[in-house]
């Protein structure tokens, strides 16, 4: 895929599947802005493998629960770039694993503020770029099979990426008209450092992988060529879709 003279936004692109993306972009000729809330080292990494890639990169903190922060951001990688192309909303928290009636409000808002609201009012400010500058643009949301799929004892984290697929239906119709696609990846159990304890724990881990019909986890790699499809001119009539990563694993979960 060429993606020559395009700008892309790649929020969480600090670490796991969002430096992933940064570079896969990167590789196809995309200049990157990378976000990053708290990992200042790995935005730096990030940075030095998009410019090994023969792109340039604009690293930008913001912590996307705060609304002025989201459109700092678009902003800002405007004003770098002088515009943007792409945007990949990746950045994301999983939540607290308890029990729905233990939900404290601290614990909805984390996952819910970062998760539905950040990726809303990131997407509104790129939208509104878009619009500005007489444009087409793609949006791709970095959501999860728990878009579908329950997840027991993680019911903040199901509703917000449920949120996520229902916004992307909702824009895909709303934003066609402009020209401007958006899809969902959704991906399954990745290696990445969200899943740190997981992998730590060779009992669990095992189980999970019974319910991948791939036998494996995946991993950020799995991901990023997806994400660089969606980019790409390839993808020009796609919109208002969910892409299952996952080794299969939608298909097979079962609570063990």
């Amino acid at each position: 895929m060429n993606l020559q003279g395009k700008v892309a936004l790649v929020t969480g692109s600090s670490q796991g599947i969002g430096q992933a993306i940064a570079i896969h972009l990167a590789q196809a000729g995309t200049d990157i802005v990378i976000d990053y809330r708290s990992h200042p080292d790995g935005a730096k990494e990030t940075l030095a493998k998009v410019e090994a890639a023969g792109c340039k990169g604009h690293i930008v903190q913001a912590d996307l629960s705060i609304i002025d922060d989201a459109r700092k951001l678009v902003a800002e990688g405007v004003q770098h770039f002088g515009k943007l192309d792409i945007l990949v909303n990746d950045a994301g928290v999983d939540g607290r694993n308890a029990d729905f009636w233990d939900i404290t409000e601290a614990d909805y808002d984390k996952v819910i503020n970062v998760n539905l609201k950040g990726t809303f009012f990131t997407t509104q400010a790129f939208v509104q770029h878009l619009i500005q500058t007489k444009r087409t643009g793609k949006i791709i949301n970095i959501s999860s099979d728990h878009e579908e799929m329950a997840f027991p004892h993680f019911t903040t984290y199901c509703m917000s990426k449920g949120g996520v697929k229902m916004m992307m239906r909702n824009l895909a119709v709303e934003l066609g008209p402009l020209g401007i696609t958006i899809n969902n990846i959704a991906p399954g159990a990745i290696e990445t450092p969200i899943n740190t304890k997981l992998l730590n724990d060779p009992v669990k881990l095992n189980s999970l992988k019974q319910n991948i019909p791939l036998g494996r986890l995946g991993t950020p790699e799995d991901i990023a060529p997806m994400v660089v499809f969606l980019a790409s001119a390839a993808a020009d009539y796609v919109t208002g879709a969910t892409f299952y990563v996952d080794g299969g694993l939608i298909r097979n979960y079962h609570e063990q």
